[in-house]
């Protein structure tokens, strides 16, 4: 049986998360220098779970790209 790998993405709802594994996001360092743009693409991403999404990067040192 094949492992999942594990998340550290923070509770954004399962629409974003789906959205998320979808696109090949499981980790919260690979969004790093991902741009809000490409997110906002993604079905199930709202303003919301960006927000989420960017204060989780701010509190480890990182951010979304231009």
């Amino acid at each position: 049986m094949a492992s999942v790998p594990e998340s550290d993405l923070p509770r954004i709802g399962a629409p974003a998360t789906r959205a998320l594994a979808a696109a090949g996001y499981t980790r919260l360092d690979q969004l790093a220098g991902v741009s809000e743009k490409e997110l906002k693409a993604l079905h199930g991403m709202g303003p919301k779970a960006l927000g989420l999404l960017r204060a989780a990067l701010a509190e480890r040192g990182l951010a979304l790209g231009d």
